[in-house]
């Protein structure tokens, strides 16, 4: 018994260690916590002991005043155990760990209802700034020299404003991709690659589980089995061997009538979990719907960018060609627009791949 204690609260100890990189590590040592505190109780014998006064010997006489026997001292001590309780220990930290994994697909789920429509952006906003990154400092130089250009004579004040609002929007996209990775930076992050819709399955298949081991810890306290030993004297009475065993079956019948209760609370916390207006799944399966309308519309925002980005590359091969000032300026508007909408495809794309793999276990 203590070699199956020892093994149960060692397994416990590493899960807690595990449980320090997790983000719900503080419920989760709660939770566990207290179903180790509830398990040793179960898991461990108990002492007793009792002393009175008894009432001994045969009756004498046949007259009612006289006593049925002669009050002598009575000292009873020892162990006994509930085999039952070892069943009902396992199952309480069973159901703590049902109870953290639900926390954790809960929290997550939480921060993806927290985070709404920017759901998926980390990525791309990454792939964005790293477009930016590279055409920018080609944006500056082409506009470093139109004003050398314009120094000189070879360039008109309306050519160099019109790149310089083309440069300026650049530089404003480049701020808003930095300012909203930092906001989305303060936020609980969701794994790359997590799919919304089994996570939700996760929490629900968890908190199944949860009341389910409720119910089967709620039958387990009708049954009894237990074993109880130990010293029992009575004083000034003549005893061969002052001790005593007793093994004892115990079944409250109430439990005839626990199967369907049990039953219609688990039926009604899986409706309860499932259908709360305020409720966390009630919101994430909105937030998937939402999501899957963002990734129909950026599907084909990114086919006519597609399609830009092929025209004005086309364009360019053709113009780069010509020699003349007028074709380079066409082509520095060019290369500018270009780079404005290789930003937006290289956005739309590492979205809708992140939004796909966020969607993939959802039915459409």
């Amino acid at each position: 018994m203590g070699l199956w204690t020892g093994t149960a609260l060692a397994a416990d100890d590493a899960g807690t260690v595990r449980a320090r990189s997790e983000p719900a590590w503080g419920y989760c040592e709660r939770v566990r916590g207290t179903s180790r505190a509830e398990a040793a109780l179960e898991l461990a014998p108990e002492v007793f002991a009792s002393i009175g006064v008894v009432n001994t010997g045969d009756a004498e006489g046949g007259s009612d005043q006289m006593p049925l026997g002669v009050p002598r001292l009575r000292l009873t001590a020892g162990l006994g155990y509930d085999f039952i309780g070892i069943y009902r220990g396992d199952k309480l930290r069973l159901r703590a760990e049902a109870e953290c994994r639900r926390y954790q697909a809960l929290a997550a789920l939480q921060g993806a209802v927290r985070q709404g429509a920017r759901l998926g952006e980390t990525a791309a906003l990454r792939a964005r700034a790293r477009a930016l990154a590279e055409s920018l400092p080609r944006a500056e130089t082409l506009v470093a020299e139109l004003r050398d250009e314009l120094r000189d004579g070879g360039a008109t004040l309306e050519e160099l404003n019109a790149v310089q609002v083309r440069l300026d929007h650049l530089r404003a996209l480049a701020r808003d991709t930095e300012q909203a990775q930092a906001r989305i930076a303060l936020e609980p992050a969701l794994a790359e690659g997590t799919d919304l819709g089994a996570l939700l399955s996760a929490f629900e298949s968890a908190d199944d589980q949860v009341e389910a081991l409720s119910g089967r810890l709620r039958r387990a306290r009708a049954w009894r089995l237990s074993v109880r030993g130990g010293y029992d004297k009575v004083f000034d009475v003549e005893q061969d061997t002052p001790l005593f065993g007793q093994l004892t079956l115990g079944y409250n019948l109430g439990a005839l009538w626990q199967g369907r209760a049990n039953a219609q609370a688990r039926e009604g916390r899986r409706l309860e979990t499932r259908d709360a207006v305020d409720g966390t799944p009630r919101q994430v399966r909105q937030l998937l719907g939402e999501l899957r309308i963002t990734e129909q519309a950026e599907h084909a925002r990114l086919g006519e960018v597609s399609t830009l980005v092929a025209d004005l590359q086309g364009q360019l091969r053709e113009v780069e060609r010509l020699e003349t000032r007028q074709v380079r300026r066409f082509r520095d508007y060019l290369l500018l627009e270009l780079a404005r909408l290789q930003a937006e495809q290289a956005y739309l794309g590492a979205h809708l791949e992140t939004l796909q793999a966020l969607l993939k276990g959802v039915k459409s």
